[in-house]
């Protein structure tokens, strides 16, 4: 369900607005990546499946990922625990990141720029609204853009058994990293 809704808004974004305006950009390349640095063991995994767009005039934005998506991790039974118990993908198949940019600025223009993205982080089903600082780079038409933040677990509902919680750190590192062009 939550995987219609996502798809349904982005579509809407995509073409139910380029009539109106042609400044919208999709990304083409992604890499979502998180981090749990706990006392008694090291979880990283990666992931190249996040879909976005950005509204260049409107300076909104939507993300989407699939939970599954992830790979690297140290073990297939590291990885199985990730999916089953901890994000439970099956409940919770797509994270999603939804919002507008902060600053006044006009997104088609050359340059690097810092700005600030406040929207709505949507993670194991829980909603918590979210600034997270983001840096741009702005060449012919092309967005490239670059973050890092943290999600705590406990903001999202994700809960660690006493059994596992020196594995698991309570705090998750995530780096991003997409780029963005116009289809016209």
């Amino acid at each position: 369900m939550i995987k219609v809704l996502i798809g349904i808004i982005l579509l809407f974004l995509v073409t139910g607005e380029t009539h109106a305006q042609q400044n919208v950009l999709r990304a083409r390349k992604s890499k979502v990546s998180f981090l749990s640095d706990a006392p008694l063991e090291l979880i990283k995994a990666s992931s190249a499946k996040l879909q976005g767009v950005i509204d260049a005039d409107k300076r909104t934005f939507a993300f989407s990922i699939p939970t599954e998506s992830f790979k690297g991790f140290n073990s297939p039974l590291q990885q199985e625990h990730f999916y089953e118990n901890y994000i439970e993908a099956k409940a919770y198949p797509v994270s999603t990141f939804e919002g507008k940019i902060i600053e006044q600025l006009d997104l088609l223009k050359n340059g690097i720029y810092t700005v600030r993205a406040k929207g709505k982080l949507n993670l194991h089903g829980v909603e918590q609204e979210r600034i997270i600082k983001i840096q741009l780079r702005i060449l012919e038409g092309v967005i490239y853009a670059e973050t890092a933040f943290t999600v705590l677990l406990k903001d999202h509902n994700i809960t660690i058994p006493k059994v596992v919680f020196q594995k698991i750190a309570e705090e998750i590192k995530v780096d991003v990293t997409v780029e963005f062009e116009n289809k016209k």
